[in-house]
């Protein structure tokens, strides 16, 4: 009472809470819309492996890191109201995976980022508080490592897949099981400001998104891993609504519970996060399954489970970020 009274009465700002997302991606981008609007200090760290579509196309022609999931969750955090917002997410008509230097299919927000890499002679850090600035973020978002990164991981049957995008759209043959992913180099150097941001934090939240090609390519950086194990915050994983066609076919809850400890060598996790309502129906064509809840088997993992209607009724493969935000909130 003291305390509190000698803050009200010196007029003492109150320490907003640290909070840490990890991943990227949509799935990270609609937690951030969520936590947005909440008193939070907000940091999301995201994977460096991505080597597909645009950004994979200016990562090989300018020797940048990947910039797609970055600028997603720039955006994310945005409280700009005016059509700056719109011109960052701006995406230019052409292929995605067409040649490496064409302006077809880019992202507007991703070219500015290569330029202010370039204005900053290779500096990530001050291009990404430039971007922050321009675009009105609420908080950071990170790279998890530093260097050229790159992914391959192992199915069921002991095949090896190198690539994020051969990974991501099953571009191999035999078994589209996955068990686990690894790095090349396989121990890359984490990008410090991630590993510090991780440290401070009073709440790590990893997922939802592609377990394989984007969640787990961060969980696995070493020096992540192991800030993440030391860390006295609450921990909590995001189970996705649905399952992607390849990575997750068929996945149940326990299958990510499963495939975490695989990957992570231990439960590092307090709590998981788990979508009940499969009510809104999923088109079809898209090839996409709900998630289902084993939970018997959820209960061998002995964490806190928060369950519930998260899922975002108008499109519903992504989760609603209201729901989610106030889930968050309670912890």
């Amino acid at each position: 009472m003291f305390r509190k009274f000698l803050k009200h009465y010196f007029e003492i700002p109150e320490e907003k809470s640290a909070i840490t997302c990890l991943g990227g991606g949509v799935g990270t981008a609609q937690i951030l819309k969520g936590l947005r609007d909440l008193d939070l200090d907000i940091t999301a760290i995201v994977s460096m492996a991505d080597d597909g579509g645009s950004a994979g196309r200016l990562r090989r022609a300018f020797a940048v890191p990947p910039p797609g999931d970055l600028i997603n969750c720039l955006a994310a955090l945005s409280e700009e109201e005016s059509v700056i917002r719109d011109l960052f997410l701006y995406r230019f008509e052409g292929k995605r995976y067409g040649k490496d230097t064409d302006l077809g299919g880019q992202k507007l927000g991703n070219l500015i980022f290569v330029a202010l890499t370039h204005i900053y002679k290779g500096n990530t850090e001050r291009a990404l508080e430039e971007l922050s600035k321009i675009i009105s973020s609420t908080g950071r978002v990170l790279p998890a490592t530093k260097g050229d990164v790159n992914i391959w991981a192992k199915t069921q049957e002991g095949k090896k897949i190198f690539g994020e995008k051969n990974i991501d759209f099953g571009k191999y043959n035999g078994t589209r099981t996955l068990t686990e992913v690894h790095l090349s180099p396989e121990s890359p150097t984490a990008y410090k400001p991630s590993v510090d941001a991780i440290a401070a934090s009073q709440v790590l939240i990893a997922g939802p998104g592609d377990l394989f090609s984007t969640v787990l390519p961060v969980l696995i950086v070493p020096q992540i891993k192991k800030a993440i194990t030391a860390s006295f915050a609450k921990k909590l994983f995001i189970v996705n609504i649905a399952n992607k066609p390849f990575e997750t076919s068929g996945f149940s809850v326990s299958d990510y519970l499963k495939a975490l400890k695989h990957n992570l060598g231990a439960n590092i996790f307090d709590a998981v996060l788990v979508n009940t309502n499969y009510t809104p129906k999923i088109p079809s064509k898209l090839n996409y399954s709900y998630v289902k809840y084993d939970k018997e088997k959820v209960a061998d993992y002995n964490l806190r489970i928060i369950e519930g209607d998260f899922v975002k009724a108008d499109f519903p493969l992504y989760h609603d970020p209201i729901k989610v935000a106030k889930a968050i909130e309670d912890l």
